[in-house]
């Protein structure tokens, strides 16, 4: 495994998951809308300033283990259609792991759940392709 490329993917990735995030949430004002109609759940924007690192760091850490998984599961390098269905069953397991799951225990709304699905779904087809194309194997003699 090629760590300073696996460093590398997961630093592209996780610039790209945040670009993507505040791109949504810029073109998507909705969501954002949506959302606020849950105050007992959704921190304030003042208060969610202040642990903004610790989910910086969290989703940094994430994505670099999506990119060692990926790195473990093509060896050999790849690009961006591997990328891409990768992306695809971790956006599947995020869906289901963690959207609908909150769904389920969150006392939010149905149409909130699917906008996240639709939005947590494409942003980790993104962070799929990104490490497909930035993650290089070590080349062997």
């Amino acid at each position: 495994m090629n760590y300073s490329s696996l460093g590398l993917a997961a630093l592209g990735a996780t610039v790209a998951y945040f670009v993507f995030g505040f791109l949504v949430m810029w073109l998507v004002p909705s969501l954002i809308n949506e959302s606020r109609k849950y105050p007992a759940v959704f921190r304030p924007v003042e208060e969610m300033k202040t642990v903004m690192p610790v989910g910086l760091v969290a989703t940094f850490i994430a994505i670099l283990v999506v990119a060692v998984i990926f790195a473990m599961m093509h060896p050999g390098g790849s690009g961006a259609m591997e990328g891409a269905r990768f992306g695809v069953l971790i956006g599947i397991f995020v869906v289901c792991a963690f959207v609908l799951h909150n769904y389920v225990n969150l006392n939010i709304g149905l149409k909130l759940a699917l906008m996240q699905t639709v939005v947590y779904f494409v942003q980790w087809i993104l962070v799929g392709i990104v490490i497909g194309l930035i993650y290089k194997p070590l080349a062997t003699p």
